[in-house]
């Protein structure tokens, strides 16, 4: 009798055991199939888009600090960043798409976003918090235009194909040193006149700047610019350290020898929405 009981005893606990190894496998499996579920929740989130109606007015873009958010433009954009922003805020712009990021915060400040082809001109009123720990992530932003507006683009796309920033700046350098039975007109630009004076182009005073030549297409004016080293040392240009209002900044080389060398001047080429004189 007492083996019965023991052995009784021994089939009970093996039982509680086995129930016990059971629910610690449920739960288990419960937790995973919860923690997939926070996962793809997050996931949805940060596939989810804000469509905005460009109507001309401010659009606010609200940042978290270390948190990439994406704008999504009808089509390619660049984008100028403040002074004051070019140090907290990371920007790049791929195929219509604006990527930014805040370092730190700072309150809203007006950023001017340009078509590169024949579009409209966008505003954006950016500002950056700090991140709250478990706090869903932004949506991207998708900018679209009305159909009347984008019936016009359209249109006039249609009627002259569009020179990009980077279009110009090649038909430019090939003016500029492609030998001349390789050169052709291109529809659409046109040469337009600039003084052939020294102009204050870059901060410092080691760089003299001599425009040399210009053209035209649609709103752009695209210019060539002649740098020469004007000191004792080696100069690395920097695109920082221009003065005016320019879409785009290129130079054939980034860096120059000193004074007197073979490799003392280059060529910059400028892409602004007015002529050059008015840009600088």
């Amino acid at each position: 009798m007492t083996k019965m009981m023991t052995y009784s005893m021994q089939c009970s606990a093996h039982q509680r055991n086995q129930i016990s190894i059971r629910q610690r496998i449920v739960c288990l499996v419960l937790c995973a199939f919860l923690s997939l579920m926070v996962v793809a929740e997050n996931a949805d989130s940060q596939l989810q888009t804000e469509r905005v109606i460009w109507r001309k007015t401010p659009i606010p873009v609200n940042l978290k600090v270390g948190e990439e958010r994406l704008i999504q433009f009808p089509g390619s954009v660049s984008v100028g960043i403040p002074q004051q922003l070019q140090s907290v805020l990371r920007s790049q712009s791929i195929n219509g798409t604006l990527y930014l990021m805040a370092y730190q915060p700072f309150t809203s400040t007006r950023l001017i976003v340009r078509s590169e082809q024949e579009g409209p001109l966008f505003v954006l009123d950016v500002s950056a918090g700090e991140l709250v720990e478990e706090e869903t992530p932004l949506p991207a932003v998708e900018v679209v235009l009305r159909e009347e507006t984008q019936s016009a683009v359209t249109t006039h796309s249609n009627e002259q194909p569009p020179w990009g920033y980077v279009a110009l700046t090649r038909f430019a350098a090939q003016q500029r040193y492609a030998p001349a039975r390789l050169l052709s007109t291109q529809s659409g630009i046109v040469r337009v006149p600039v003084s052939q004076q020294p102009v204050e182009l870059l901060r410092g005073g080691k760089i003299q700047a001599t425009p040399v030549a210009a053209w035209r297409a649609g709103s752009k004016t695209v210019t060539a610019v002649q740098l020469v080293n004007q000191s004792t040392e080696p100069v690395v240009l920097d695109p920082r350290h221009l003065r005016g209002s320019w879409l785009a900044a290129t130079f054939q080389h980034n860096r120059l020898l000193p004074a007197g060398s073979d490799a003392d001047s280059t060529t910059l080429y400028l892409v602004s929405d007015r002529p050059f004189e008015l840009a600088l």
